[in-house]
């Protein structure tokens, strides 16, 4: 069948872009918008002339879908092809370069067609680590500008599925950035940050940050499992524009946020409790006030109980570290980041912490008891480590002695009898030995 014989297809309405189906596609999915789609294309003027080709260049031809990196048409007429599909793309000036043409190869008003080949897209990649853990697809567009903000109140509609099938289909108003009190996932949160009120997404979720390695079973749902969900953004407030407030207003957000990071950790919500305590610490950081810094060092301290809870001793020991730049002599946190040395066998640098704090604290029973422990496990350290150098010793030792000849002879001395063959080979033997002691 040629072209003239296949059936036009009117995609922009106004007959400006038109597609005829070389070969179907597969499915019934098509490419979202923001989506990067991979496509081969040939350009063709209407006298079947050449002037670009992907094909060609023997590579894939890849771009954003529905955000005018490409001519009109290309957006218009992608965005109905199925994965595999074949087609014809006829482009009238005013979807293609226009009056102005793309000189030399387009002349002005010049009327275009495309031979495309759809090979595939994927979502938009919009994952903190950009490891494309979580993907993003625009499946209805919003002229609302309005997205959330943390703390603000958001209203969803969420639909989970896993391998087909639902699993959760609900909606949900929850206060945005404490998502999980709402029962709703790390990535669902993160993509409804992207979104606009009225946008409808459709998002694919890597365990990370999903159900993890636990996964889910009362929801039939394995370990490590990736998961699927449409989301609509029915609502949201307008939120806290933080740089419009006064030193004083962001005290009083930094103690709200501080309050809730105390009620998710008698919650034994740690993870939430700790994101609370980091956002009073967010709001007080261009506030030098003596009540900002005790609502600081508050804050990050009990951010180190969360951190010791979970069993989190490096990011423990660093938050220790933020409270001692604040209040160097502050007991309890020297004492905690004693502890969290301790528990990752930085055994020096915490008895230098125990220590510390008996210089301020000459009666602290617990930090003399820690005392003996560090010094207890700095003995038995030296102890292993000097076994283990005693061991290697004497098997380079016996190595040696099996090796080594009684009357080895002394290749300097003997150079001058040998020839310059014999001096290489002796000097190899002696080399490869030497290596081979120095190796065990």
């Amino acid at each position: 069948m040629t072209a003239t014989e296949l059936q036009k297809i009117d995609i922009s309405g106004d007959g400006g872009v038109q597609k005829e189906i070389l070969k179907e596609g597969n499915g019934d999915e098509t490419a979202c918008i923001g989506c990067i789609v991979s496509l081969h294309y040939t350009g063709r003027l209407t006298d079947g002339s050449v002037f670009d080709s992907s094909v060609d260049r023997g590579e894939p031809f890849e771009f954003e879908l529905g955000k005018g990196s490409v001519i009109k048409a290309f957006d218009l007429g992608v965005a109905t092809m199925k994965l595999g599909e074949k087609c014809y793309l006829t482009c009238a000036p005013n979807y293609a370069y226009g009056a102005a043409g793309s000189p030399p190869s387009i002349p002005p008003n010049s009327t275009l067609i495309f031979e495309l080949e759809m090979l595939g897209w994927k979502g938009k990649d919009i994952s903190p680590e950009q490891d494309k853990s979580i993907e993003y697809y625009v499946l209805e567009k919003s002229d609302k500008r309005r997205s959330p903000k943390d703390g603000s109140s958001v209203k969803v509609h969420i639909t989970g599925k896993y391998d087909g099938n639902v699993y959760e289909d609900r909606e949900v108003q929850f206060v945005f950035g404490e998502g999980s009190d709402a029962d709703i996932l790390d990535g669902v949160e993160i993509a409804v940050g992207k979104m606009v009120i009225g946008e409808v997404a459709k998002i694919k979720i890597k365990p990370i940050y999903a159900f993890g390695i636990k996964g889910c079973p009362e929801r039939n749902i394995p370990p490590n499992a990736t998961v699927e969900y449409t989301i609509k953004l029915i609502d949201c407030e307008k939120g806290l524009e933080d740089w419009k407030l006064s030193d004083n207003e962001r005290l009083e957000q930094a103690k709200i946020y501080k309050e809730k990071g105390t009620t998710y950790f008698k919650k034994q919500d740690y993870p939430l409790a700790i994101k609370m305590y980091k956002k009073c610490v967010s709001f007080l950081e261009n506030n030098s006030d003596n009540e900002s810094n005790k609502v600081k060092v508050a804050a990050i301290s009990n951010q180190v109980l969360c951190y010791q809870k979970t069993n989190q001793e490096h990011a423990g020991k660093q938050a220790c570290n933020e409270v001692l730049e604040l209040e160097p002599r502050n007991i309890k946190i020297l004492y905690r980041r004693g502890q969290c040395n301790l528990a990752i066998n930085e055994c020096e640098e915490a008895l230098s912490d125990f220590q510390h704090v008996m210089q301020l604290d000459p009666s602290n029973k617990a930090a003399q008891n820690q005392i003996l422990l560090c010094k207890r496990k700095i003995k038995e350290a030296n102890d292993k480590e000097k076994k283990i150098y005693a061991n290697m010793f004497s098997k380079l030792a016996a190595n040696d002695k099996q090796q080594e000849p009684e009357d080895e002879p002394d290749i300097l001395a003997k150079c001058g009898e040998w020839t310059d063959e014999d001096t290489k080979r002796e000097v190899d033997r002696a080399f490869e030995r030497d290596n081979n002691i120095v190796m065990i």
